[in-house]
């Protein structure tokens, strides 16, 4: 299929990545902005947040309820990565160009790419997934893996405690905050700049919402990809155009995902300086 330009469109996510991220950005904002007014129970900006919600009684719910939609995320993904390991072999999942492992290739590209920023080399010859995607996904696999143990610590004591002294609950604690905070300083800065702000994607990158590219995208981004699927004949178009809903739905989405995440930055970076 063409994009309105007339260019041809490749499909890059299919529907159920693209439901999984939409799902986990909905998730992980609620939990920032439920978490951030429980954290800083003593400032006024975070009461003011928690009678926004309807109380600390209903913020806790809020935080608890997108708890488990994270939760749900996460499993239906691996879950996903565990039968596309069945179906491919180890290999698919573990290395090769579709992988998310970080490989050696991936060192020497982000080598080239600082040369490139400072007009010394080429743009590096990307794959299906490049560096700082990489950095991305496994930076938010292992918070998440982190963040949530230690929340269902929080959550069910009566059962952890039968196994775990009891200052383990103090640690908890401490580790699911100053973990929950850096993972929301990161998304909110590096991954948002990877993939709303890097120049050539601004004011965002649609392609999580819509799941295309066009081919002089894929040609000029990801090189080492276009050639490779071109050369095993799977350069194959999109089925069917993207929603309307989607197309035009999918920068307001991203733009408020900016927004509030920036603002909840700000109210983290503030309640650390109040200190």
């Amino acid at each position: 299929m063409s994009a309105p330009d007339g260019s041809l469109r490749i499909q890059r996510f299919d529907a159920f990545d693209r439901t999984l991220h939409i799902a986990l950005m909905i998730s992980f904002l609620g939990l920032a902005a439920s978490g951030l007014p429980l954290l800083f129970a003593d400032r006024s900006w975070a009461q003011l947040i928690a009678r926004a919600f309807g109380g600390y009684g209903v913020t806790g719910t809020v935080h608890r309820f997108s708890a488990v939609v994270l939760f749900a995320t996460f499993f239906l993904h691996v879950g996903r990565l565990m039968l596309g390991t069945r179906r491919n072999g180890t290999r698919f999942m573990l290395w090769g160009p579709d992988s998310l492992v970080p490989q050696p290739r991936d060192l020497a590209q982000l080598g080239q790419h600082v040369r490139w920023f400072l007009g010394r080399g080429p743009y590096p010859r990307f794959d299906r997934y490049a560096y700082w995607e990489k950095f991305d996904y496994w930076a938010v696999f292992w918070g998440m893996a982190i963040i949530g143990c230690s929340g269902l610590v929080m959550w069910f004591p009566g059962v952890f405690l039968r196994i775990l002294p009891g200052w383990a609950l103090n640690v908890a604690l401490v580790v699911h905050s100053e973990e929950a905070l850096l993972a929301m300083v990161f998304i909110f800065t590096v991954h948002f700049f990877n993939s709303h702000l890097r120049p050539g994607k601004f004011p965002m990158d649609p392609v999580i919402f819509t799941g295309e590219v066009t081919v002089d995208e894929l040609r000029h981004e990801r090189a080492a990809q276009y050639e490779r699927l071109e050369r095993t004949g799977r350069l194959a178009p999109a089925d069917g155009p993207s929603p309307r809903w989607l197309v035009k739905g999918g920068p307001i989405i991203g733009t408020v995902a900016v927004t509030v995440g920036w603002i909840i930055v700000f109210l983290t970076l503030w309640g650390f300086l109040q200190d």
